[in-house]
């Protein structure tokens, strides 16, 4: 069980106001147009993002309702487990350990499942239109932008944009931008799951900790992507007041039809995670051999890297490199500095590889006991919550490209920013999160 202290100490305050106006002043030196910035949106943004961190804390209703639906996806969770125990039998036991294929990715199928039937049923787009009303409302969006950063709460970054297909190709690109940024800083409703069942490794209390902290992540990031996306590319044309209705995604037959088709799509998210995990693992695994077996051994350095991390590191290694790439950027958004590297290490190899690796690893590194801080664990989940990595890139010009090809230039230009911005969209919510949680 992770404990942590709550509470708003001087420290723990100046760091985090540190590491908003760090993560502000990267987006600003990104912008494309300084002088255009509505620095009154950005002010609403992080303000809406505050006040929800706190009401997560402070408020009883606000936390209870989050702890509810918490354990609506771990009873989801459990669900699936039910069909797993029937296909594979005593294999299915947790017995002898945790195995994410087993365990973990199934989940995937169920949860696309049930977005599909909840879709069909009109309840995701009731939610949808809610979630988008107060965006428009606080951060004098479009109904598009608003749809689709609302979408992207509960759907993936390429289904999302769909729900405004129509409209995308008299989009500026201010929106387009928020479009992509917002599918990069989000993650879909049908992988959390997964990412619950791999954080708690069966433990029920810190299933219910890290659903919590997670569904916070998904809906901090909507404000978060407005905020950043805005200061990249902001607004300078008139904003459309038209009203936006949410398109069809595909119109099922039925109740079973909607659910048979989800299970289809289930399965391909299922075999494509999978089959990433495995490529990018063992890419690692042949990175470190070469780095840490060969160049490593054969210089000393792993010798010396151990001694000078006391024995936290076991050598020149991958892992590492990001690490100390990337360790005076988390100690600036306020990750201890005894955890920086490990967290720097975690937010390069989501990057450059997936955060599915990076999720594995941080479980890892939780269980392996190398965190000093228990925020620095609960900060990580914030700074994972995310698509934003380099073959996001591809999956995002792909899909937006067959939905909108006159905009397709556009969108390959933009596709590095809104990859960067996009990790920073998460990296905001695990500074602003920092602030509350006392060392």
């Amino acid at each position: 069980m992770i404990e942590l202290q709550t509470g708003l100490d001087f420290l723990s305050l100046i760091r985090g106001v540190l590491g908003i106006v760090v993560v502000l002043g990267a987006a600003y030196l990104m912008s494309y147009d300084r002088k255009r910035i509505d620095w009154k949106l950005v002010a609403g943004g992080l303000f809406l993002q505050l006040i929800f961190a706190l009401a997560v804390l402070y408020i009883p209703f606000v936390g209870i309702l989050l702890e509810w639906m918490g354990k609506a996806f771990i009873k989801l969770m459990d669900f699936t487990q039910n069909g797993v125990t029937f296909l594979l039998g005593p294999l299915a036991s947790k017995s002898d350990g945790f195995i994410f294929l087993l365990h973990s990715l199934p989940v995937v199928i169920f949860f696309s499942a049930i977005v599909s039937l909840f879709y069909y049923w009109g309840i995701i787009q009731r939610v949808v239109n809610v979630f988008s009303w107060i965006l428009r409302r606080f951060m004098h969006i479009s109904g598009t932008e608003g749809l689709v950063v609302s979408g992207n709460v509960f759907m993936g970054m390429t289904e999302s944009p769909v729900l405004i297909k129509n409209y995308l190709p008299t989009m500026n690109r201010s929106e387009i931008f928020l479009v992509m940024v917002s599918g990069m800083g989000t993650i879909a409703g049908t992988v959390m799951g997964t990412y619950i069942g791999l954080l708690s490794d069966g433990d029920p209390i810190a299933k219910l900790l890290f659903a919590k902290h997670l569904l916070s992540a998904s809906l901090m990031a909507a404000p978060g992507s407005i905020v950043l996306a805005k200061i990249v590319s902001p607004q300078t044309e008139k904003i459309s007041q038209q009203k936006v209705e949410i398109l069809k995604m595909k119109q099922h037959a039925n109740v079973l039809d909607a659910i048979a088709s989800g299970t289809s799509v289930g399965i391909r998210l299922m075999v494509n995670i999978a089959a990433m995990l495995l490529v990018f693992i063992a890419m690692v695994a042949l990175a470190n051999y070469l780095l840490e077996g060969i160049i490593g051994r054969y210089t000393g350095l792993n010798e010396w890297i151990m001694d000078i991390t006391d024995g936290r590191s076991q050598g020149l290694t991958f892992q590492l490199i990001l690490g100390v790439i990337l360790a005076p950027f988390m100690w600036l958004i306020g990750v201890p500095w005894q955890d920086a590297m490990l967290v720097g290490s975690l937010l390069g190899q989501k990057s450059i590889l997936n955060e599915f690796v990076a999720y594995f690893q941080l479980q890892e590194w939780k269980e392996a006991g190398l965190f000093i801080y228990q925020k620095s664990i609960i900060m990580s989940t914030y700074i994972l919550c995310g698509f934003a990595n380099i073959s996001s890139i591809g999956i995002l010009i792909g899909g937006m490209g067959v939905l909108a090809p006159e905009k397709r230039e556009m969108v390959t230009r933009l596709g590095v920013p809104s990859m960067i911005v996009g990790a920073l969209v998460s990296v905001l919510s695990a500074t602003i999160i920092g602030m509350i949680f006392s060392l």
